[in-house]
């Protein structure tokens, strides 16, 4: 039933539509708010990924020098 909505003729009259409902003016405007919002949320997601890697590298490192000390204690002889 909505296999066919966004097809060929249908599109061309959506546009048509959003066009006459916020006119040519308004258009560009919306069209930059979008493109500052989605560089705003990639930037976001960028951050949070580079904030969670380094939070990462810190446990790890936390945890190497925590085994470190613990491995020189105990002496490779006696087994």
């Amino acid at each position: 039933m909505l296999g066919d909505l966004f097809s060929g003729w249908h599109i061309w009259i959506i546009l048509l539509i959003i066009v006459l409902l916020f006119g040519a003016t308004r258009l560009p405007a919306l069209a930059r708010s979008i493109g500052q919002s989605t560089r705003i949320f990639k930037k976001e997601i960028r951050e949070g990924q580079e904030e969670d890697e380094a939070a990462e590298a810190a446990k790890s490192s936390k945890t190497e020098a925590k085994a470190e000390p613990g491995a020189a204690d105990k002496p490779a002889d006696k087994i």
